[in-house]
Formats: C-alpha cells, structure tokens, sequence
C-alpha cells in the first residue's frame, strides 16, 4: 500500500475521477475534514443530484402503483459516465415527466372524484325513486303524527311547515350508528329508511373500493331540519339537497347523469391509456437513469475530498492505492484527461506518511467469505498474518468434527452445489429475502462443510445412524453354531442376549484393523458410545492443541517480518515451551497410548505389560507430573507379578524426571514472558537516554549570562532525544508512547490470557467431542424412534400410505433439525473456536480496511439501500 498525491487538472478532474472509479483502485482522503458538508464546492451539484434522484423515485412509484414491471439491468460491468450534456438532457427529461405525470395524476384524481360524485347521484336519483314508490313518505307522515300524539309535550313543527326529507349517501359501516343519533337528536320525530348501494364505489383520494349506501331522512320542521344537516356534517354523509321531488323529474335527471357517466369513463379510459404509455416508456429508462445519476452524484462527492493548489488550477488530492496498481492508475488518470481533451498531464507522486495504512486483501467470489468470516473478528492490521487462507480448510475441517454424517454430508452438499452451479440465474433474478441471501452469500462455504462433512462420516462411518461394511470387518464370531443355539434355547423368549467378543480371540490380527474409518462391528456393540466418546475426546484434544500451536507459529511470521527480535525471544520461544512442555506432552500420551497399549500382555519400553487394565490413566497421571507425585516404574515385579494400581506407574523409563523438567520448563517460562519484554524496553530507553546525554555540552556567555545547550558533533541545538528501543516491535504491537507502567500492565494481561487461554481453549475444544455425540445421538434416535416403525408396517395399503407419511416425515424432521439447526449449531460453534481459540494466538485485527472508491460499489450499497 503506497500513499499518493494526486494532482489533477480542474476541467479533467470529472473525467479522471470517472475512470478511476471502473475498478477498485483508489482509497481517497478527505482533504476537508473541518468543512462543513454543506460549505463543500460542490454541494450545489450533489444537491441537483439529490433532486434528480427524488423525481427518479417519484416516477418508480407511479410505475408501481400502475401495475408496471421496471426493467432491471442488473449490476453489469459498464460504468461509462454519460457526458455532461447528456446528463442535462436527462434532468430536462425527469423535469417534463415528472410535470406531465403529476398533471396526469391531477386530472385523473378530478376526474374520478367528479365520476364518483355523478355515480352517487344516479344512486341518490334511484333510491330516492324505489323509496318513494314503496309509499314510504305516508309511512313517514303517519309514524311523526302518532309520535307527536304520544308525547304532546314536544312541539317541533307549527302546522304551517310541511313535511321535508334529505337525502344522501353515507359509508355502510355508518349507517347503524348514523340511524341511531338521529332518532334521538330528533327526538324520534325523524323517519330513516336506507338502501345499500350495489356497486362498490372508488375513493379518488386512496383509489380503495368503497361500499355506501344512500338514506332519506323525514322531518317536519326546519329545526329539525338543521339538526339532520348537523348530524350529516358529523358522520361526514354527504347530502343531495337538490333531489327532484315527483318521479318524472327524477328520472329526467337519472337519464342526463347516465350520459355524463358514459362520457367521463370514456375521458378516464383515454387518461389512462395514455398515463400507461408514459410510465411503459419511463419505465424502460428508470434503472439506467438512476445508474447514471448515481454515478455522477458519487463522483461529486469524491471531488469534495479534494482541495486546491496555490493557483486554483488544479486539484490536489490524497489517497492510498496498492503497490500493484499505481501503474494502473497512473494510466486510467491519463485516460481521463484524453477523453477530456486536455493537455496538461496528471501527477501522481509517492509520499512518505507515518499513518497506518488501511489493509487489503485481494478475494474473489470463493474466497471472500472465508475473508468475511475473519473480517468480523476484526480488520488485519497493516500486513499482519492474514488468517484467511488457512481458514479456508480449517473452518469446514472442524465443521465437519462435529457434523460428521456422510448422508447428512451429501444432503449439505447438494444444497451448496445447487446455490453455486445457479449462481448466475439466482443473482439475475436478485432475491431480496434475508435469510436466503445469506445462504446465498455462503454457497462456497456450505460447499466445502458438505464435502468435508461427508469425509468426517466415511471416518465415523455413520450415514444416518447407520454404518457400512465396504471392506471386511477385522471382528469375527469366536463362538461355534452349537453354543449359539443352546444359549438361545435357554434364553428367556423374547428378550435378548448379551455376548461378549473377547478381543484376544474375536479380533483378526492377521488382517489388522478396519481398512478405512471406524470398523461398522462398533455400530452394534453396547458399548459403542463409550469407545466413541474416548475415541472422540481424545481426538478433540488432539485436534485443538494443534491449531492452537499452529497459531502460535503464525504468530513467528509477524515477528519476523516486523523484525521484532524481543518478540521472538521473550514471547515466541516461552510460548512454545509452555505449549509443549504440557499440552503436546499430552498429545504424545494419547498417540503412544493408542499405538502400543493393547489387550493382550507383552514387553513395552523394555518393561512387561500384563494387559489392558493396567494402560495408563493419561488423566492422573498429568495430575500427578504437576504433583511431582513419586510412582513405581513398570506395571510388574521382576517375577511378573502385577504392582497395585499399575495404571498409575510410570510407563516409560525416566518418565517422572522427564516430567518434572517439563513442568520446571513450563513454570520457567511464565516470568520470561511477563518480564522479559518490558525490562528489555526498559533498558533500551536508559541507553537511548544515556547516549544523548554523553554526547551533550553546555556553553555560558559571560557577558550576557545565558546558558546553550548544544550537541558536540552538530553544533549547539535543540536536541530531541529518541526513546525509541530498536526493535521492540515498532510495526506489530510497539509500545513506543506508553509508559513503563503501561507496558507492564499490557504484558501481564498477555501473559494471563495466555496461560489460562491453553488450558481453557484446550477444554473449549472439547465442543467437538460433545457435538458430534449429540449429533450421532440425536440421528440414532429419530432413525429408531421414526423410520424404523415405519419399516415394521406390513405390506397392506394403510401400511404403504403410513410407510410414505412417516419417511416424509422423517425425511422433514432431517432437513430441519439433523442439517439445518445442527448445521448451523456446528457452524456457531466453529466460528468461535476460530475467532477466540485460533486468532488470539496471532491476530490482533486492529486494523481498518481499504474502502476503495469504485462505481461497482456505490451502486451496490445503493441496491442495498433500496431493497431495506
């Protein structure tokens, strides 16, 4: 990573920053930081931006809210920004669409409201005529007059007035509570009949279907009259004061409105087939219209990083650009200021910074998720080990500890094969769902657990819960037909018994153990899940030790290229010691134990080995190395008698010395680590002080009384003493601007975690133990518990249908649970055994990353944006 100075011309600036933002190439600094936002040179052009995007998205609803498909482009590879002139005919274009749309949309919204208003009227017009031919206006009179003898106190009418109605049309779910106010507003002097409209009618202000119905209201009086309107106005009912009052009248005016209905739906039809049209056209255009004003919009942007020279001529910007492509960019910016047609070349000038450049890690589609998986750890510091590449294999590896099924295994695989080979179609179609982007986003990596899962069952041999016998089983039957039958004849009925296969005899040690994977005779043995859970344990530590230790290595890589001698001396070589002197120890038990303790008796390391009850216990005895417990050497006495508790003796010459100058090794090694790095800053700093101090003198004027002090080789100066120690780690957890006190602290907390860390991550490993049991348990008992009371129905009808309901059953339950929520428990489990048990050993990640500025990017952020 180089940091660069950029000196363009001002006229080419746009087009030089159009070609450099084709490809990744550049990270630019803002020049500008203490400007605010809104004082920038170019916030004028990014707010025309801004409002061009608006109509953009004014123009994508409309389209939406017509039904009308957007033709997407995609993310394709051409970033050519349109010219300057052509991005003004586009802003005149969205100006006069937007202007003729909402135009549109206005004398859509009149028209609708004027049709609904004459649709309303028809219905008040035929109503009215259907009520009033029920004789409904004597019912009326009739009911107000007995209502006015029952209760003579209420005068509401002189007999001057005659008898009124008002009509109109109220929403239906209205009408009950509407009938219910006015019978006593009026005091039950108010006749109310209503009459439900057929038609549902459209609301021009939310374009929903409405249902209303029409009513008349009897009344004999003005006041009562004033109460209705008031009534009317409350339920927001709106009223047709104007009815005709005979039936001739009213049909006059039912046929005058038909006319004007026929004529409006006629105008609306035209309206919006030509509304239609519009949008088709705009809709064709929208995606690369927005393309180009994102483009442009992001370029403006990026110029407002940028400051100027002296004379105001050129823009001086700042930015970071990758070793390997500064010649790139060099050419692009030549590009830019040809297509421009200027004559004045760009510079581009290397500069030297004390700032921590960002970091970069060049992927493709394969490997950026396994990049992504450490990035949200935490970004690399400036060429630090980069653990991505060896997480590419170790990642499914322990996936695969704990997910070990090779039916399951095939089932992962098929779902991450498919994800890969419709790669292209799937992005195409550009599914915005959540949860299946992520699964998208992680085809590879689904892929690669699947294959590595499927190895873990050929190991296991497991696949489904049950195993396969490929090559011949190295166990045997020791016992002859006859013993077979009379142990079963005199066995209770229907239970089963239990046989033993002695290893001495049922074991062929002339064909030796099990070609490949675990033997399938352990599938069917009682005590399978103990040798599985030993087997599986001891296999765990094995595995977690060395990841961890390989991580130590890694942590050797950064010392040496940082050139951090102290680091390797103080830290590095403890560390290993530590790690070795107890947990490799360990691991080395475990290998011996499984390679030469066996059941029959026999010489091993020169000492008689009387059988498998007297294999060591790899337990106590690391108990007892930190103990310094005394034991006896070898498993007998000189006449081949047995020692009590032989699995607790030594089981190799000198093992118990060889154990105590391990563990004084290990406890040796913790002060080197939490002292030996501070105190050789600490002494580095005394010389460096030291030094200066022998090389300095002071001279005195007489005559004035003043004192210089001045460096005898360059004369009398101001003098900056250097603390720096040389080669204390300056590029990878240097601490040059911290205390002795802070140095000290921070070692300890190192030195801590690092300790404890060996012991706790070396438990923490045994998840892969305790998850490929649950994950074998658990597969073993949905296949007994399911598929094998399917597999026992007859052959009837019922039982073939019951036998189909069950598998599908069984085959739901396995996708969902065994391959889904155990794949993703293995997963959880997987990435934290990297982040904290792997990447602690090595990685600080304290780093930020390379954001280059690339149209590619900027648009895919934008996508982002919009699909939330």
């Amino acid at each position: 990573m180089r940091f660069c100075q950029m000196i363009v011309e001002r006229d080419a600036a746009f087009s030089c920053i159009a070609e450099l933002g084709k490809h990744p190439y550049v990270q630019f600094k803002d020049l500008n930081e203490e400007v605010n936002p809104f004082q920038r040179m170019f916030v004028r052009e990014i707010r025309r931006f801004d409002e061009m995007e608006r109509k953009i998205r004014f123009l994508e609803s409309q389209v939406r809210k017509d039904g009308i498909d957007i033709v997407d482009i995609g993310l394709d590879e051409n970033f050519e920004a349109i010219s300057h002139a052509e991005i003004n005919q586009l802003e005149t274009t969205l100006a006069d669409l937007e202007r003729d749309v909402l135009h549109m949309n206005e004398s859509d919204y009149q028209l609708k409201k004027n049709f609904l208003e004459l649709k309303e009227w028809e219905a008040v017009l035929e109503k009215t005529d259907m009520f009033f031919q029920g004789g409904i206006d004597d019912a009326a009179i009739q009911e107000i007059e007995q209502q006015n003898l029952d209760e003579p106190g209420i005068i509401m009418r002189n007999d001057k007035e005659p008898m009124g109605f008002s009509v109109g049309v109220i929403k239906r779910e209205k009408v009950i509570a509407f009938e219910r106010i006015l019978w006593r507003a009026c005091r039950r002097n108010a006749f109310v009949r209503h009459s439900e409209i057929e038609e549902p009618l459209e609301n021009p202000d939310t374009g929903e279907k409405v249902e209303k119905s029409v009513f008349i209201v009897f009344h004999n009086s003005e006041r009562l009259k004033t109460i209705i309107d008031k009534v009317c106005e409350g339920f927001k009912a709106k009223q047709f004061p104007n009815c005709p009052k005979t039936s001739k009248e009213r049909h006059a005016a039912a046929l005058q409105v038909r006319g004007r209905i026929a004529e409006h739906r006629t105008v609306m039809t035209q309206t919006q087939e030509h509304r239609r049209k519009v949008l088709l056209a705009a809709a064709a255009n929208l995606r690369h219209w927005h393309k180009q004003i994102r483009i442009h919009k992001s370029i403006y942007h990026t110029m407002n990083l940028f400051t100027f020279d002296g004379i105001g001529k050129f823009f001086v910007a700042e930015c970071w650009v990758p070793l390997d492509d500064l010649e790139n960019v060099r050419n692009s910016l030549e590009t830019g200021v040809e297509k421009n047609g200027g004559t004045v070349r760009p510079v581009l000038n290397v500069l030297h910074t004390d700032e921590t450049p960002p970091t970069y890690n060049r992927t493709n589609k394969f490997t950026s998720v396994f990049q992504g998986i450490v990035d949200s750890y935490g970004i690399a510091s400036y060429l630090e080990v980069n653990p991505a590449p060896y997480t590419i294999i170790t990642f499914p590896f322990l996936f695969s500890i704990m997910f070990g099924d090779l039916g399951h295994g095939i089932l992962m695989f098929l779902a991450g094969l498919y994800l890969v080979l419709r790669e292209k179609n799937l992005e195409q179609r550009q599914i915005r769902d959540e949860i299946f982007n992520m699964f998208f986003g992680g085809r590879y990596i689904i892929l690669l657990m699947g294959i590595f899962s499927m190895h873990a069952g050929i190991i296991y041999n497991d696949v489904f819960a049950k195993s396969f016998n490929v090559f011949e089983s190295s166990w045997k039957n020791p016992y002859n037909y006859t013993s077979l039958e009379s142990w079963h004849n005199t066995s209770e009925l229907g239970k089963e018994m239990m046989l033993e296969l002695p290893p001495n005899v049922a074991y062929q040690h002339d064909i030796g153990p099990y070609s490949y994977g675990m033997d399938p005779i352990w599938n069917i043995a009682e005590n399978k899940l103990n040798f599985l859970n030993s087997m599986k344990m001891k296999l765990s530590v094995i595995v977690g030790i060395t990841q961890m230790t390989f991580g130590v290595i890694l942590s050797l890589q950064n010392h040496r290229f940082f050139k951090s001698k102290i680091d390797i001396y103080t830290v590095f070589i403890p560390q290993v010691l530590f790690l070795s002197c107890i947990f490799i120890y360990l691991c080395i038990q475990i290998i011996f134990k499984w390679i030469f303790f066996w059941v029959l008796p026999g010489d091993i390391f020169g000492r008689y080995y009387p059988g498998s009850h007297c294999a060591p216990s790899l337990l106590i005895g690391l108990i007892n190395m930190f103990m310094f417990k005394d034991r006896d050497p070898g498993f007998a006495h000189a006449d081949g008698s047995e020692l009590p508790n032989c699995y607790l003796n030594q089981w190799y010459p000198g093992q118990s010395k060889i154990e105590a100058i391990l563990v004084i090794i290990a406890v040796l090694s913790i002060p080197v680590m939490l002292f030996g790095k501070p105190a050789y800053i600490m002494m580095q700093r005394r010389k460096a002080k030291r030094a200066v101090a022998d090389n300095m003198n002071v001279r005195i004027n007489m005559q004035t009384e003043q004192t210089e002090i001045g460096n005898g080789s360059n004369g009398f100066s101001k003098v900056e003493i250097d603390e720096k120690p040389h080669g204390s780690g300056g590029g990878h957890g240097g601490h040059d601007d911290e205390s002795f006190g802070d140095i000290m602290v921070h070692q300890s907390i190192h030195t801590i975690e690092y300790v404890l860390g060996c012991v706790s991550h070396t438990a923490s490993y045994l998840r892969l133990w305790a998850l490929s049991l649950a994950h074998a348990q658990l597969s073993e008992v949905l296949w007994h518990m399911v598929l094998v009371n399917a597999l026992n129905i007859s052959g009837t009808v019922p039982g073939v249908i019951a036998l189909y309901v069950i598998f599908f059953f069984f085959a739901t339950m396995t996708f969902a649970i065994l391959v889904l929520m155990e794949g993703l428990s293995a997963f959880l489990h997987t990435l934290r055994l990297h982040w904290v048990e792997f990447q602690s050993k090595f990685y600080l990640g304290l780093g930020y990353a390379f954001v280059p500025f690339s149209f590619k990017h900027v648009l895919e952020l934008a996508r982002e944006s919009d699909s939330s």
